[in-house]
């Protein structure tokens, strides 16, 4: 409960009834429109200044990162790594990081933000690597008989077009392309972990990916533990978690009968069938990049 403001004015400071650790949600795709489903800077920032503020004069103990993500864009990623490095800097708060199922490749990304990291026996870590993907169909344009017609102004332009031919040019500029964001990566991941990497760097930064216990092995992970079991060993029996957002059970139902934002209103109907629709996207889009890491 906050304090009144002739409190604070008198430097009256009540103690906290118990420990407290204010506990971030990082799960699904790591994107800058990720929907109700995934992991953006902009849905995060607030939660994390208000994890790391606390309420009233009271800071937490620490803040928990709950990380389940396999991955996606490197820019979020590194926004939300930066910005949890700031605010540990501004508020002196210990920063735990826990992996669930997965924190592969951004997901390992956010793991490592943790001043302590932490992952189950069975969890998938790692994936220290950049990965682009696409296919080339002009040989079924030729097949079908269909005729590709593309103008650009700049010779780069249509680079890697899934319906030309690769070019080796562009192959390479892609190559070292993927390079240099991998050069970003694994500072980051040296910057994060420093001595406690013991893994030889051709293995931890092949982009594979390892199991928590082969995680600790390595010096990706600090050691096996949970949110509730390290709160417990660290602040004792009577610490308090506040899971500042936890995912709603139905996400797709979030935002039914408000309007579109231009002064119409979209039917019940027509806002649940949309809301459906783009929760099946982000499934699909989810099983792929998880798929990756073998889950």
């Amino acid at each position: 409960m906050a304090l009144s403001w002739w409190h604070k004015a008198k430097g009256v400071v009540f103690p906290k009834a118990s420990p407290i650790v204010n506990a971030v949600y990082l799960q699904g795709i790591i994107a800058a429109r990720a929907g109700p489903r995934g992991v953006s800077f902009a849905a995060l920032e607030n939660h994390l200044e208000a994890a790391f503020k606390g309420v009233g004069v009271h800071t937490p103990d620490a803040v928990a990162l709950v990380v389940n993500s396999p991955g996606g864009s490197p820019v979020q990623s590194n926004l939300i790594g930066h910005k949890i490095q700031t605010l540990h800097e501004k508020y002196k708060v210990p920063v735990w990081a826990f992996a669930e199922d997965v924190a592969a490749s951004g997901g390992y990304w956010l793991l490592a933000a943790g001043q302590e990291v932490y992952a189950d026996k069975a969890s998938i870590v790692g994936s220290v690597g950049v990965v682009s993907g696409g296919f080339g169909l002009h040989k079924l344009l030729e097949h079908h008989g269909i005729e590709r017609r593309l103008h650009t102004a700049g010779t780069s332009k249509a680079r890697l077009d899934p319906f030309l031919p690769a070019r080796p040019e562009d192959v390479a500029h892609m190559r070292d392309t993927l390079a240099e964001i991998h050069e970003v990566f694994k500072a980051h991941v040296r910057a994060r972990r420093g001595a406690k990497i013991s893994g030889h760097e051709s293995t931890i930064f092949s982009g594979d990916f390892f199991t928590g216990a082969r995680g600790v092995e390595l010096g990706l992970v600090d050691a096996i533990g949970s949110l509730q079991s390290v709160a417990k060993e660290k602040l004792g029996e009577r610490v308090r978690i506040n899971y500042l957002n936890a995912r709603p059970r139905f996400p797709f139902l979030q935002g039914l009968g408000t309007g579109t934002g231009d002064g119409s209103q979209m039917s019940w109907s027509a806002h649940l069938a949309d809301a459906i629709l783009e929760s099946a996207e982000e499934r699909i889009e989810e099983r792929l990049w998880r798929s990756r890491v073998g889950l």
